[in-house]
């Protein structure tokens, strides 16, 4: 019964994986309202499957390094090919480069969090979460197809738009910018009410207005890390700790990392949220 519930984790990131894969085909055949959903699909149960292996107590090494693999597909490149086949691709030989870099981004940051963050208790999040970015980019149609968009924002040039979202969403992902998690919902204390209420409005408004909501609400996302970064820099300096946590070398020798400069943590549950 045990290896049976090992097991769940890694199929919700397997189906994680699936919708990823589901999108780029749509994507392809320019079905691009659904290919967009279908990555949204995936950062769901990326979540899950984090919460079902930490519930279980299930949480492998394997569990962990397979997450990082499939994010790098869901939240990657199917983002990177939906924007690509709906912007780029008639935009000129040379714009598939945005994407590229996209891409190169996400994979570096799920190799920086694997060293650095895995396996921790997690206040914040070292640079933008790859899902928040993925998801970001796959809201992007469904959000143009809203009376919002098409009364408020279609007098902006679009093309250009995605393009600085592209190298905004690069650049944040490999910062040192700190994002806050999400809060721990319950009773007993203050954060614990704020997580309910932030997990009811993103609830309520997600189901009623989702095609106006999401993207605005990655936008702001993506707006807070910078805005926090900046007034906390006025008034704080990153410690010599905090620093080396950020960017610390790992020594390679004889071709496997010092033991002394990084110990892999044993045990590590398969990252339910961004990474």
């Amino acid at each position: 019964m045990r290896r049976v519930v090992i097991v769940v984790p890694s199929l919700f990131t397997l189906f994680n994986l699936f919708f990823g894969i589901w999108s780029i085909v749509l994507a392809s055949r320019g079905e691009f309202y659904r290919a967009g959903w279908y990555i949204f699909f995936a950062g769901i149960l990326d979540t899950l499957d984090g919460r079902v292996a930490r519930l279980s107590k299930t949480g492998t090494r394997f569990g962990a390094e397979l997450d990082s693999l499939v994010d790098v597909v869901s939240f990657g490149v199917a983002p990177a090919f939906l924007i690509y086949q709906l912007e780029f691709a008639s935009g000129g030989q040379a714009e598939w480069i945005f994407c590229y870099f996209y891409v190169m981004a996400a994979a570096i940051r799920l190799a920086r969090f694997n060293i650095t963050q895995a396996g921790r208790a997690k206040r914040s999040f070292i640079g933008l979460p790859s899902p928040a970015a993925g998801m970001t980019l796959a809201t992007f149609y469904p959000f143009t197809t809203t009376a919002l968009y098409q009364q408020v924002f279609r007098v902006l040039p679009r093309h250009h738009l995605m393009q600085f979202l592209m190298i905004g969403l690069t650049i944040l992902m490999v910062s040192n910018v700190r994002y806050a998690t999400m809060p721990r919902a319950g009773v007993r204390t203050l954060r614990g009410l704020l997580g309910i209420a932030t997990i009811l409005f993103i609830l309520v408004f997600g189901i009623l207005e989702h095609d106006a909501f999401f993207f605005p609400l990655g936008v702001a996302y993506m707006a807070y890390g910078v805005l926090r970064a900046t007034v906390l820099g006025f008034f704080f300096e990153v410690s010599e700790d905090e620093e080396a946590e950020i960017a610390g070398p790992i020594v390679i020798a004889n071709g496997e990392g010092d033991a002394e400069a990084y110990t892999p943590p044993r045990g590590i549950a398969p990252r339910g949220g961004p990474r």
